[in-house]
């Protein structure tokens, strides 16, 4: 989560640890952003020469410009709770915000295909997976019937996941 509000801007983990340290390209984007207050939530990100992103550089590299947030949804805008919204209204109000914001932050798009067929063409580029999410749902933190996350099996970073601890 990218949270900028009057304490300043943090990138919250699950965990609730703070690494906005670690990534300065996507510190300055929220930073530039047009708005008093703001929470983001994506992932953050760091791409491959083919512009694929590939977790293991994300592993090798913690900190660096290379690493930006890829946002899919927007919870608060300043000070207005978003959560009850549905799914296209939040995904619009970002991209609107996005629109002109530095490469620290990039919109996640919505494709509007099958999931079946996303999924099967997504493990052929060897992408780590897929995430579903109901149009017209509000957002709810969690994993819900709303929102499904459908791992390759053979991605490298979803083997290592089952092998290794990562903090």
């Amino acid at each position: 989560m990218a949270r900028r509000d009057p304490i300043g801007i943090r990138l919250l983990t699950r965990n609730g640890h703070d690494w906005a340290p670690r990534y300065p390209l996507i510190v300055e984007a929220v930073d530039r952003l047009k708005v008093r207050s703001c929470l983001i939530d994506g992932e953050a990100v760091a791409c491959d020469e083919n512009g694929l992103a590939v977790f293991q550089r994300l592993r090798r590299k913690p900190t660096g410009k290379h690493v930006f947030l890829y946002a899919f949804d927007l919870l608060e805008l300043d000070g207005q709770d978003l959560r009850r919204e549905p799914l296209e209204t939040r995904k619009a109000t970002l991209a609107s915000l996005l629109r002109r914001s530095l490469p620290g932050l990039r919109l996640n798009e919505h494709l509007a295909h099958d999931g079946e067929s996303v999924f099967r063409h997504a493990c052929k580029m060897g992408l780590e997976g897929i995430v579903s999410k109901r149009l017209g749902s509000r957002y709810r933190s969690g994993r819900s019937k709303d929102w499904l996350k459908f791992k390759n099996p053979d991605a490298p970073a979803v083997k290592r996941e089952a092998e290794e601890e990562w903090g």
